[in-house]
């Protein structure tokens, strides 16, 4: 949930998020899929607050949170509720971009939300109003939390997002992961971090959207372990 890219390529959308926590905090269930309302979410839980940073629904729709606004904020304290289960509200609605809209956020601790459903969307709720940037679906875009990295590590990490894509005519998902998978010789500011505060990236978590078919990837990075789990869409918005 501190970085986030978005790649289309020879047709197919690649959505890839690494989750960056403190140590103490417990690992994610993989990916499950469950029926929230009347829509299906295949998502990675977080045991402690039962939320998620990272869920797509039955037609194709996708959100990714990013912790923070445009800043580093100083945390509040008690929020009244996580940003986790605000975006489960988000991709289970119907309606996601309304429900964005009527969504009192007010004493839940700044986010950034990336929503894709055949429109790319950014949504930043800055912890006082509400902002929203639609985004070209066709281009490819990174975020980095602003409460993990300054603006500078940022524009690197934007430069090493576009070295890796250079000219290439089409990507693979596997290469965008094993991208999200390296330090870029640097554990305070790369893609995987570990520092000594005891921050360290615990997974990558990718969909990949193809013509009807998408799949899940889950690179539990702690353990080694990659979960691949493919997920039928009743009808599909892109």
């Amino acid at each position: 949930m501190c970085t986030v890219s978005f790649i289309y390529s020879g047709g197919k959308h690649f959505i890839t998020s690494n989750r960056d926590e403190h140590v103490s905090r417990p690992l994610a269930l993989r990916p499950r899929e469950e029926t929230i309302g009347s829509v299906k979410v295949l998502f990675p839980k977080d045991p402690k607050a039962g939320g998620t940073w990272f869920a797509l629904n039955d037609t194709g729709s996708v959100a990714v949170l990013l912790n923070g606004g445009f800043v580093n904020h100083v945390p509040a304290g008690n929020y009244a509720r996580s940003r986790g289960l605000v975006l489960l509200d988000v991709i289970a609605s119907e309606q996601p971009y309304d429900l964005l809209e009527e969504m009192e956020l007010l004493h839940i601790e700044p986010f950034t939300l990336v929503l894709f459903n055949g429109n790319l969307l950014e949504f930043i709720w800055d912890g006082h109003q509400k902002y929203y940037r639609p985004l070209d679906a066709t281009k490819n875009h990174i975020w980095s939390s602003a409460t993990l990295y300054t603006d500078e590590v940022v524009q690197h990490r934007r430069t090493l997002f576009q070295k890796f894509l250079g000219g290439k005519n089409q990507i693979a998902g596997s290469s965008v992961v094993d991208f999200h998978s390296n330090n870029h010789d640097d554990f305070e500011n790369g893609f995987i971090i570990d520092r000594d505060s005891g921050l360290k990236t615990f997974s990558v978590t990718q969909a990949v959207l193809d013509d009807g078919e998408i799949v899940m990837r889950h690179l539990d990075l702690l353990n080694d372990k990659l979960f691949e789990v493919p997920f039928s869409p009743s009808q599909l918005t892109f």
